[in-house]
């Protein structure tokens, strides 16, 4: 049986260009810290990936200080900062914040003090994008990055983090955006690269596939890639829609990415449903994947004003460039024949 993968949010596909990178990558050396030829070739590989990244990014001002991931960043950013966020915020960023602000029903979070507080630009459950207020402290801009446009020099931000395999780029690679300037402290001291502020020799071979992702995510914006993306997001919430009067959309009325539905149908555990796709040969996710497997009511939902049962019961579908509106509707069919199985378990109509 061929899969299908739907679970975009939570690791992209491993993009071709960054496979070529990483390969040629693994044939240089040097260590980039070394002043000889051979670490001058290994740290070109380095700066080539920094300006690629800045490129996409919109962060030519800014400084690249690349980390182990998105959390790392996190870590590295809100060490010793008392900021305020809301509990939509992944957990690598709300476990370093005073969690306090308030979020209302269609997710946007009621931000008092931008230089005191942090709020990510999209959910990766929902989708749903914010706007980011002047002088914010700093953003967590990962599951935006390679989607929709981030210009980070006019987002507002004081810092950001991104994470490389949300855009197609290897796990365990990631970066710290900052406005030049910016003053933080090395959680990681030793030999000082990464300009101070992140000790460790670098990770060049993921290094340079991140580089090389941010660099293909960019070009398929440029081309419209990802308004096809939103087209085939569209018609698979329209037949759920027609199979399903009961399913709930979540934001679907707010400024979401364009690759992303999460949606609730009450009483049919959002666990179950995914454990049903999995045998049917479709991966989808119950909402966030970066807790260590773990499955539970989604605090985002909690925190936008569903009961702790309706947001046990969601299901996040995310798509990526390469899903063909034949793998929608594939979802689709497996979901609307689990959906009249669980109905008439329930004894209910469709």
């Amino acid at each position: 049986m061929e899969r299908i993968y739907l679970d975009y949010n939570a690791t992209a596909p491993l993009r071709p260009e960054a496979r070529a990178a990483m390969i040629a990558a693994m044939d240089e050396v040097g260590n980039p810290s070394s002043v000889h030829q051979e670490g001058r070739a290994a740290k070109m590989i380095m700066e080539r990936a920094r300006e690629q990244v800045a490129v996409a990014m919109g962060a030519q001002a800014a400084d690249i200080v690349f980390t182990s991931g998105a959390t790392e960043a996190a870590a590295l950013c809100l060490a010793g900062a008392k900021v305020h966020c809301s509990h939509i915020e992944h957990e690598a960023v709300s476990a370093n914040c005073i969690v306090d602000q308030a979020v209302d029903v269609m997710g946007a979070v009621d931000v008092t003090c931008p230089e005191q507080s942090i709020l990510q630009l999209a959910n990766s459950e929902t989708g749903i994008i914010q706007d980011l207020p002047e002088g914010l402290f700093a953003s967590d801009m990962t599951q935006a990055f390679g989607k929709i446009p981030v210009a980070f020099d006019w987002s507002g931000a004081q810092m950001a983090m991104l994470s490389a395999h949300k855009l197609g780029g290897p796990k365990g690679v990631g970066a710290l955006v900052l406005k030049k300037g910016t003053d933080i402290a090395a959680q990681l001291r030793g030999g000082g690269q990464e300009m101070g502020r992140r000790s460790g020799t670098e990770n060049i071979i993921g290094i340079a596939g991140f580089g090389a992702a941010a660099e293909a995510s960019a070009r398929d914006l440029e081309s419209g890639v990802w308004g096809e993306v939103e087209k085939l997001r569209n018609i698979l919430e329209i037949a759920i829609a027609q199979s399903s009067n009961r399913t709930i959309f979540v934001g679907n009325t707010a400024n979401r990415l364009p690759n992303t539905t999460c949606m609730i149908t009450p009483g049919w555990k959002g666990e179950t449903q995914v454990m049903q796709m999995d045998l049917a040969g479709l991966a989808v996710s119950a909402g966030s994947a970066c807790s260590s497997g773990k499955v539970k009511s989604s605090r985002v939902l909690i925190a936008m004003g569903y009961s702790e049962a309706d947001a046990a019961c969601a299901l996040r579908v995310s798509l990526g460039p390469t899903t063909s509106e034949e793998d929608v509707m594939m979802f689709v069919e497996k979901w609307t024949s689990a959906y009249e199985k669980f109905m008439a378990r329930q004894g209910a109509k469709v």
